[in-house]
């Protein structure tokens, strides 16, 4: 510790371990999920897609073509599908903004589980289920094709808590 400047061991005291751990880890997991996404968004393959369907509040049915690889927040914005407040922290897992439910067959082949940080966002989330999931975390699969995932009624900012 002699070898850090003043200014670092603050910094270091202020910090706890678990902190670091939990950032280490999400960092982690973004550059899994980004090397996955990489990979998949090849531009010398051509791009597999599925069809997703978006029941909206007001009961509307939205269908879309989804790139596989591609997240589903990145789905809800390249096809200007009309959310209101979502995706407002742009998928850096600052807010639930993109909160989606799907149903319960569906969530059980996301085959990326939850991580801690996104579950903390969920339990800021309005209309919360069992089933409920941040778009900007979920990966487009080929196994998805012709999923329809709810939109909640309302959109709750964990940033404004």
């Amino acid at each position: 510790m002699a070898l850090f400047c003043g200014r670092t061991i603050s910094r270091l005291c202020v910090k706890s371990t678990q902190s670091y751990l939990r950032r280490g880890a999400l960092i982690q997991q973004q550059n899994q999920q980004l090397h996955r996404r990489l990979i998949t968004q090849s531009t010398a393959l051509p791009k597999e897609k599925v069809t997703l369907h978006f029941l909206n509040v007001n009961g509307e049915k939205v269908s879309v073509n989804a790139n596989v690889g591609d997240n589903i927040l990145d789905v809800v914005i390249d096809n200007d599908i009309d959310i209101d407040g979502y995706g407002a922290c742009e998928g850096t897992l600052a807010c639930s903004t993109c909160h989606l439910i799907f149903k319960k067959e569906d969530y059980n082949q996301i085959s990326d589980k939850p991580s801690d940080e996104e579950l903390d966002m969920l339990d800021l989330a309005y209309g919360l289920e069992d089933t409920s999931r941040l778009g900007c975390q979920v990966y487009v699969q080929k196994d998805m094709d012709g999923w329809e995932i709810k939109v909640p009624d309302a959109v709750a900012d964990a940033r404004d808590v």
